[in-house]
């Protein structure tokens, strides 16, 4: 019993020595963040007064000439409640289950803070979650963004001390009342009720007043649209904190359980255009990264995408109901000419096929983006064709991901292998497919008919790209779909299927346009959009360009382009006939049994993806990516072309020899040492260049997945190093980085 009691002890010891020094070592880290953010806090809140809290105001769109696109308003009532208006469950309700302590505590919980400090330690910085009084909440909203981090949250417990002294605790539950938000647009309490009910606030029974209040935890869960039954759950909860607190009585909180939930939703106004959407989509995204929110691209396992994914539609959400109520004003780069021709084209290549679903849309269905790849914006998308008698349903240019077929070829097999050492003169080996599957062990020994690279590339043949794949890897050639922030790319994707464009979900029009446009772009990529302005009520500019990085290297960029002209001047989309005086560069793309069509190309002033199929897959006849998707690219680019100035790609080196950026007019096999020629010299030294710009690209990345995804695909290049000291000079280096 001795040894009991003083192993007891001992531990006692222990975890108070562990608390002091968790405690101590917040302590140590917070209080800089304090002093920081206390004086940033007191002269906001200062200068705030109620309409820096009142929500729903309207946004407008504009295209690039200035034309108004659309107006946006949240749904429901834009009355905003006084604190005396606000019912009283209606108050209750959010002191039971947010804030128990609201009326005696100064903006902040103490003993809640200490426990996330502690929580913070332990788990190695990972948790910053909870003990946000209903003032945090409030200050969240209005003040900073929404990332959880330490420092987010102690600029939350400045800006909540702030507010405490300058509003009265009734003000602050208004503000907090009328700004939180309740799921589909829909700013405080009165929107709520009118539009999720059909009443007022003050009409709202006990049980209804719960339901609504039950939603703002997690508005994207809790969505009675999209998720009716998960709130109900919360609901008993908010209900059940009402009885445990006084607030209302055992047989209200009875009756209220018994009662059902029945909805009275105010259908909101349809936006039907697809150019609209998509802007829409570009200002929520853009609200999203003003707000902190991390985009990632690269995921350890399914659960790992799974919950980015869903923590991704929770933020997108809530960015939406901020864009329709936050007054903004905001200028895109959409053409009406433009988005007028890629409609037509679309519209007139598919008139053959008037089959219909039962929702009156077309069955057979297209979508295209067209990208400027001076500005690297989208100037015109169509997400599908145009439909006079029916609903609008989805923007396909960048909603519907769908198998991209042979169009990923060059983005995940031949730039890579361009990039590792092979030219468009070297001899692949187009294998047997199937049996390649059958054998995946013995892929890499098997022949077949040879040919070369560019002739590979032309004919789009599927049995170098499989084996070629398989010795790059896919790790590192779906590496680079990962720099270029295909959305959809998940762990699942990465076996040898991916080389013809087996995916998981597959690519939109959108990321396909978008990685062309890289490739026109000598390897540069930078994601694109649709917006030039975000200035927001106050007249601010908010907009912040996205970045750009050099994914691939330039002069493979520039050889890749010359051998995709040939596609089209030989290739697989021989048979659309370009006979523009511009030059045109691009890639046919096929699933099995026909269901999707593709068409990827780029001139020296566009790229543009067109996607051709069903929503749900079928086979088409005569359906491959060089009929009509090609005739789409062809019909829309050669009269967006029309008058170019720049009629051919700038190509600074040699096509058809891999380049000679390093001793120059030197012949490629000229000996330098022993086994060691100019082309191999010119082949790691473009391997050591990527890898270089793989490096500083991973010194500046915050995204610990993405400069996970870096290394690795630097690690790979480097093995590719034929030199022995110079790959050993770069081993260090990466060992050096990994630190």
């Amino acid at each position: 019993m001795k040894f009991i009691k003083r192993l007891f002890k001992i531990l006692f010891l222990l975890i108070f020595t562990a608390a002091l020094a968790a405690g101590g070592a917040v302590v140590y880290k917070v209080y800089p963040l304090y002093e920081e953010y206390s004086q940033e806090a007191e002269e906001a809140v200062q200068d705030s007064n109620t309409n820096t809290f009142k929500k729903n105001l309207t946004s407008y769109l504009y295209d690039d000439q200035g034309n108004l696109l659309t107006e946006l308003s949240g749904n429901g009532s834009k009355i905003y409640l006084s604190f005396e208006e606000i019912p009283e469950n209606v108050v209750n309700a959010f002191i039971a289950i947010e804030d128990r302590t609201f009326w005696e505590h100064k903006g902040i919980d103490p003993k809640a803070i200490v426990r996330v400090g502690l929580e913070y330690v332990t788990s190695m910085g990972r948790k910053v979650h909870g003990a946000s009084t209903i003032t945090q909440q409030l200050v969240r909203n209005v003040f900073i963004t929404k990332e959880v981090t330490l420092e987010r949250k102690v600029k939350e417990i400045c800006y909540a001390l702030e507010m405490e002294k300058k509003y009265p605790k009734e003000e602050i539950m208004e503000f907090y009342v009328n700004n939180i938000y309740f799921a589909n647009n829909c700013y405080g309490i009165e929107a709520a009720a009118e539009f999720y009910f059909g009443k007022s606030a003050k009409e709202l029974s006990l049980n209804e007043t719960a339901y609504l209040c039950a939603i703002p935890n997690s508005p994207s869960y809790y969505d009675p649209l999209k998720n009716s039954g998960n709130a109900i759950p919360r609901r008993d909860k908010v209900l059940k904190d009402m009885q445990e607190t006084g607030l209302i009585t055992q047989t209200q909180y009875m009756q209220a359980l018994r009662e059902d939930i029945v909805l009275n939703v105010k259908e909101p106004a349809e936006i039907k255009d697809y150019e609209t959407t998509y802007a829409i989509d570009c200002s929520i995204r853009s609200l999203m990264k003003l707000d902190g929110f991390l985009f990632r691209y690269h995921f350890a396992d399914m659960e790992d995408y799974n919950f980015y994914m869903e923590t991704y539609s929770q933020a997108y959400e809530r960015l939406r109901g901020e864009l329709y109520t936050g007054g903004y004003t905001i200028q895109t780069t959409l053409n009406k000419e433009k988005q007028e021709l890629l409609q037509e084209s679309i519209d007139e290549v598919l008139a053959f096929d008037e089959e219909t679903e039962e929702n009156g849309q077309y069955s057979l269905q297209g979508a295209s983006t067209l990208i400027n790849n001076e500005t690297g914006k989208v100037e015109a998308i169509v997400g599908g064709r145009t439909q006079s008698s029916s609903t609008y349903t989805l923007n396909r240019a960048y909603q519907s991901f769908r198998q991209p077929g042979s169009s990923i070829k060059p983005l995940i097999v031949y730039l890579p292998a361009l990039e590792r050492g092979y030219t468009d003169r070297s001899i692949l080996q187009n294998i047997d497919v199937d049996r390649a599957k059958e054998h995946p062990e013995k892929v890499l020994e098997m022949s077949g008919t040879r040919m070369t690279l560019r002739s590979a590339v032309e004919n789009s043949k599927n049995g170098t790209a499989w084996q070629l794949f398989c010795e790059i890897t896919p790790e590192a050639g779906l590496s680079y779909l990962e720099n270029m922030n295909f959305a959809r790319v998940v762990p699942d994707d990465f076996y040898p299927a991916a080389s013809l464009g087996g995916f998981t979900y597959g690519t939109t029009t959108l990321e396909m346009a978008n990685a062309y446009s890289c490739i026109a772009n000598k390897g540069v990529f930078q994601q694109a959009d649709c917006i030039v302005s975000i200035v927001d009520k106050y007249g601010v500019e908010l907009y912040e360009p996205w970045e750009t990085r050099q994914v691939y290297i330039s002069e493979q960029t520039e050889l890749m382009i010359d051998i995709l002209k040939g596609v089209i001047e030989k290739g697989t989309a021989k048979k659309m006939h370009w006979e523009s005086p511009v030059e045109a560069a691009g890639k046919t793309g096929t699933t099995n049994n026909s269901r999707d069509g593709w068409f990827a190309g780029i001139t020296p002033d566009y790229a543009m993806a067109v996607w051709v199929g069903y929503d749900l897959p079928r086979q088409l006849d005569q359906l491959s990516g060089g009929t009509y998707p090609a005739q789409i690219w062809k019909n829309s680019m050669e009269v967006l072309v029309a008058g170019t100035e720049h009629e051919t790609f700038a190509l600074q080196t040699e096509t058809g020899g891999g380049g000679e950026k390093y001793y120059p007019g030197r012949d490629g096999s000229e000996v330098l040492s022993p086994g060691y020629t100019v082309q191999n010299y010119r082949d790691d030294h473009a391997l050591a260049d990527r890898i270089d710009a793989l490096l500083s690209q991973m010194s500046q990345e915050t995204d610990p997945s993405l400069r996970a995804s870096c290394y690795a695909q630097a690690k790979a290049l480097t093995e590719e190093i034929y030199g022995q000291k110079l790959k050993a000079s770069y081993r260090q280096k990466l060992e050096e980085a990994s630190v």
